[in-house]
């Protein structure tokens, strides 16, 4: 069933839509590379299910071309795309049996039933349904009809899979085990997928490559570790990252960032009167106020299992820090953090931009 997949590459050229006044994707342009898998990770509102429409011919863009493999599909109909789509709603037929629901896309190109059965069955064995095939939906758990859902669009042998926040319905522990089961799928049968999503984990996970999204505007396209790493803008920098990245208001003076007297050394220069200083929960270390870069007060710690989450504050802003799982300061004491200069970002506030 893998081996003769052929692997397509998919292309959006400076993609316009809008409905009515309100624009909702603007000059999108994304590249994914045969057998990639590209989340499209962002809020609500942000654009990223206009486009997975949009690829699938379900909406007309109002400028630009859509390609798949170099074939121009703008105006062609979605059943000539050769595209599955998987929602998050599952659809499937409640009268039908799982092997039927499978099967359908096969019976409605009149496949032979020796060939559509043997294909049934492949397509089961490859998300684990096999005993389930005389089963209906109602007997099934959440999981398992997702799996129906996956199965029906294995079946059809697509050039492309989209994904339309396809776990977004299952419970916290079974989208953990969905996760992996669809990571292994898509790797071994190296079919191009584009899937969206607002759950960073999701898109830290399962991407070859992660396209984040606000506004209708492309923010960043890279690897996850690329993302967390190496974030575009201030936006990107605190909409990846659980706990987010500590965000903290100055001035940039040269290369040093200012905060109420506090000078902390950076990588960058330059002179910004209204900085913002990222830095990662991680990446901060609490230490005796003697020996700190920064002193505050606890405001809370939670024991979150591997390590006590401490927020501390420093005049209007807060910071989060990892600190071991022994930790046992009480809030309203002092404390000391150190900030290493090698680990934080700055940004305009004024326009989200990195300073590099």
């Amino acid at each position: 069933m893998t081996g003769n997949l052929q692997k397509t590459s998919v292309r959006f050229e400076n993609i316009e839509k809008s409905f009515g006044s309100v624009q909702v994707l603007k000059d999108f342009d994304l590249e994914v590379e045969p057998g990639e898998f590209v989340v499209l990770l962002g809020a609500s509102g942000s654009g990223k299910t206009t486009a997975l429409r949009i690829l699938s011919g379900l909406e007309t863009p109002s400028a630009g071309r859509v390609y798949i493999e170099d074939q121009d599909v703008t105006n062609i109909l979605p059943k000539y795309r050769n595209i599955s789509m998987v929602f998050q709603s599952y659809a499937l037929y409640p009268h039908k049996t799982v092997a039927e629901n499978i099967g359908f896309p096969l019976k409605v190109r009149k496949v032979s039933k020796q060939e559509m059965d043997t294909a049934i069955v492949d397509a089961a064995k490859q998300v684990q349904l096999d005993g389930l095939l005389e089963r209906f939906p109602r007997e099934l758990s959440g999981g398992q009809r997702q799996r129906v859902a996956l199965a029906r669009a294995i079946i059809r042998r697509p050039s492309v899979f989209l994904m339309d926040e396809p776990l977004s319905n299952l419970d916290a522990k079974l989208r953990g085990h969905m996760r992996a089961e669809l990571k292994h799928m898509q790797q071994s049968m190296g079919i191009t997928t584009i899937y969206v999503t607002h759950d960073q984990i999701e898109a830290m996970t399962l991407a070859h490559r992660v396209a984040i999204l606000e506004k209708g505007v492309l923010q960043q396209l890279a690897t996850p570790a690329q993302i967390y790493n190496d974030p575009e803008n201030l936006f990107v920098a605190q909409f990846i990252g659980s706990p987010p990245m500590n965000v903290v208001h100055g001035s940039l003076e040269g290369s040093e960032f200012v905060k109420q007297g506090v000078r902390i050394d950076t990588l960058v220069q330059g002179r910004i009167d209204r900085a913002v200083m990222g830095i990662r929960p991680e990446d901060c270390t609490v230490a005796a106020p003697s020996e700190a870069t920064v002193t505050g007060k606890i405001y809370t710690n939670e024991l979150i299992g591997d390590h006590t989450l401490v927020t501390v504050n420093w005049g209007d802003d807060q910071i989060a820090v990892k600190a071991s799982k022994d930790f046992t300061g009480s809030q309203g004491d002092d404390i000391g953090l150190v900030i290493p200069s090698d680990r934080l970002f700055v940004f305009d506030e004024n326009t989200g931009a990195r300073v590099r």
